[in-house]
C-alpha cells in the first residue's frame, strides 16, 4: 500500500477502533480526520479492569508529517476541564519501500509515564502481540480491496 494511503487510515480517527489490536477503543468521539500538531481528539474505551469499565481518553497529536509520521499522547480530561496526559505516546512511522509498499513502524512510547501512575496501572499494559495486530489491522484497512 502506497504511504499516503496508509497515512490517510491513521489519520482519520473514524477507523482507530478497527486498527486497535487490544479491543479497548470503541469508537471515536472526534470525527474530523487529524491534521496538525496540537489537534485533540477523543476516544471512548472500555476495559474490564477499569473502575467505570467504559471511560474516554483524550488523545493530542505530538507530531504529524504527512506521509510519514503521526503520533499522539494520551490522557484525559479532568472534572474543570483541563487536559491531563499520562506520560506515553503512539507513533506510526510511514517508510515507503516503492510505489505500492510501504514499512509501519509502530512505537508505544510509556517511558515518559510517572512513578505515581506506575503505582495503579501496568506499564506496557499489554503485550507485544497487541502491537503486531494493530499492524495487521492497518494493513488490511488500508488494503485497496478494502478502501474501494
Amino acid at each position: 500500500m502506497p504511504a499516503t494511503r496508509v497515512f490517510a487510515v491513521l489519520a482519520d480517527p473514524t477507523t482507530h477502533a478497527a486498527i486497535d489490536g487490544t479491543g479497548w477503543v470503541q469508537e471515536s468521539v472526534d470525527q474530523a480526520p487529524l491534521s496538525g500538531v496540537g489537534q485533540i481528539f477523543r476516544m471512548d474505551m472500555y476495559h474490564a479492569n477499569h473502575p467505570a469499565g467504559d471511560y474516554r481518553v483524550v488523545n493530542k497529536v505530538e507530531v504529524l508529517e504527512s506521509p510519514r509520521t503521526i503520533g499522539w499522547l494520551t490522557g484525559s480530561e479532568k472534572v474543570d476541564g483541563d487536559l491531563e496526559f499520562g506520560g506515553w505516546i503512539w507513533r506510526y512511522d510511514l517508510a515507503p519501500l516503492g510505489p505500492s509498499d510501504t514499512e509501519v513502524t509502530l512505537t508505544y512510547d510509556w517511558s515518559a509515564v510517572p512513578q505515581f501512575r506506575r503505582e495503579y496501572i501496568q506499564f506496557p499494559p499489554f503485550g507485544p502481540e497487541h502491537l503486531i495486530n494493530s499492524l495487521h489491522h492497518l494493513a488490511a484497512l488500508a488494503a485497496p480491496a478494502f478502501r474501494n
